[in-house]
């Protein structure tokens, strides 16, 4: 997969597939529009679609985006994403992985290191990232809603669009304070996430 420091992405164009996971009523949907919103700022072509299905607030969601620097061909579900986010901790299993591309990406709100969480899930060959993102939103949001911190911890680690476009983004989504607060779960988790 490609990430800011690889020299293969003057070797062709990049296409980034992304899986969240999270629960019905944390913002999966909305973290995903956010992320392709901010990548057309920067004027990249972007998919994003939710997992539809009877849904309720709590039971398990699926997310994803896709964001390349060509137009976009494909129009099925995410399969084999490069990035797989696990946006609630309670998810961490290896079912997350199902489909991870090889070399691919893993970034989870856990309060493990990324070598437990490795181990836990039973990966190789994976790059796994882990930032307690629940601390974070109860420290800046005082609330347990964790999609704006992950988004955070994604771009440190696959910087696929500007901290500058998601904060705009991320302010005309929640004006006013809510949208201060959120911009600095952001920011704050893209300082505090850590990789193996």
């Amino acid at each position: 997969m490609w990430l800011a420091t690889d020299s293969r992405r003057d070797a062709k164009p990049m296409l980034v597939e992304i899986r969240w996971h999270g629960r019905g009523g944390q913002g999966i949907v909305s973290v995903s529009r956010l992320l392709a919103e901010a990548a057309l700022v920067d004027k990249k072509y972007v998919q994003s679609f939710p997992e539809f299905g009877p849904e309720r607030s709590g039971a398990p969601v699926r997310g994803f985006t896709r964001i390349s620097d060509e137009p976009i061909s494909i129009h099925s579900q995410i399969y084999n994403p490069n990035i797989v986010v696990v946006v609630d901790p309670t998810l961490l299993s290896n079912n997350v992985t199902s489909g991870l591309a090889e070399d691919g990406t893993i970034v989870a709100n856990t309060e493990l290191a990324p070598d437990e969480l490795g181990k836990m899930l039973s990966v190789r060959s994976v790059h796994v990232y882990a930032v307690n993102a629940r601390r974070i939103a109860l420290d800046v949001l005082r609330r347990p809603i964790y999609n704006t911190a992950m988004l955070g911890a994604l771009l440190r680690v696959a910087p696929l669009t500007s901290l500058e476009s998601i904060a705009k983004v991320v302010r005309a989504r929640f004006p006013g304070t809510l949208g201060e607060k959120n911009v600095e779960a952001v920011k704050r988790a893209h300082v505090e996430v850590v990789g193996k």
